[in-house]
């Protein structure tokens, strides 16, 4: 069974580990709620879960399909919520899901590809057993924002690169492979960023929404601060994407002047070579009648025409910054 963590909690304050092969008591107490963690269990495996909470049977089908977006479903006197992870694995943001079975008097977690486990939240909450005493509400508060705080160390290793590229984009032009790579970040901060938007939705209705069972009016504000973290993050990331599209701008415009300036040097060069070749073809028709033939100073005439012609055009290109 992987069970991560099984323990049963009385007005706050941990009674005891369930172990593997105990069965999970039936009946509880008032103030008595029980905390399981599961991480990518099997059907089989989450149906003896469900049977002893009672889960839903769609809610079980989507926590074991590890493929949903967020989102809260009610079902019954029961609240189910899936949340998003995020982890950055080289330049790929890799998603994974944590799905939650809250009830009157459980808390129920489905871990799927996030490698952060949810130990420190439990350990933290045990040192603060008045806020634990709140029930499930309080612990389903603790773990998302433990989920959302998991944003912002990835996404601050992809604004550190994209601030890195924006500063080296103004003295060296990025080539293909660098361009295809900053699409490719900025098409994960897109994607990163509609997920943080489900989220903060989530956030949102389990601030606000007066019609879910499970929540105390006391524990709402505790959610609104979650909605703030992920509103925060979100805003972080249409920062990033709006530095990526600014960098692939920025590389074109100044490609561009690069290429304009490659440009006008050789249509200054071009301009001053075709002086000398004007002349030297005019000179090489062979014509018999030529008054410049028998005219002895004719030949350094001629280089001096094309010399000075060309001096003239070298300095008004220089001047006008061509050259």
């Amino acid at each position: 069974m992987p069970i991560m963590a099984a323990r049963l909690y009385h007005d706050g304050k941990l009674v005891r580990d369930i172990g593997p092969e105990e069965a999970i008591p039936e009946e509880c107490a008032d103030g008595d709620f029980f905390w399981l963690g599961l991480y990518e269990p099997t059907r089989d495996e989450l149906a003896g879960i469900a049977r002893r909470f009672g889960l839903h049977p769609l809610a079980v089908d989507d926590a074991l399909k590890a493929n949903q977006l967020p989102k809260v479903e009610v079902y019954g006197d029961q609240l189910f919520v899936i949340a998003r992870t995020a982890n950055l694995d080289g330049d790929t943001i890799q998603p994974g899901e944590t799905a939650f079975f809250l009830g009157p008097h459980f808390f129920v977690s489905v871990r799927h590809g996030s490698a952060r486990t949810h130990t420190e939240v439990r350990a933290r909450l045990e040192t603060l057993p008045a806020k634990l005493a709140h029930g499930p509400d309080y612990v389903l508060h603790a773990v998302l924002d433990f989920i959302v705080d998991g944003y912002f160390p990835v996404i601050d290793a992809i604004e550190d690169r994209l601030l890195g590229v924006e500063e080296s984009v103004m003295d060296t032009p990025l080539d293909a492979d660098e361009i295809r790579h900053l699409y490719a970040q900025r098409h994960e901060v897109i994607r990163f960023q509609r997920l943080a938007g489900m989220m903060k939705e989530v956030a949102g209705r389990l601030a606000a929404d007066d019609d879910l069972p499970n929540i105390d009016q006391a524990v709402r504000p505790f959610f609104r601060d979650v909605f703030d973290h992920v509103q925060r993050a979100e805003f972080r990331l249409t920062g990033l994407r709006d530095i990526a599209a600014s960098v692939i701008e920025t590389n074109g415009m100044l490609e561009q002047q690069r290429q304009g300036v490659i440009t006008r040097q050789l249509a200054a060069w071009a301009a001053i070579l075709a002086v000398p070749t004007a002349i030297a073809g005019i000179y090489g028709m062979n014509f018999k009648f030529m008054p410049e033939l028998d005219w002895p100073l004719g030949y350094p005439f001629a280089l001096g025409l094309i010399f000075g012609v060309s001096s003239l055009l070298f300095y008004r290109f220089k001047s006008i910054g061509w050259l």
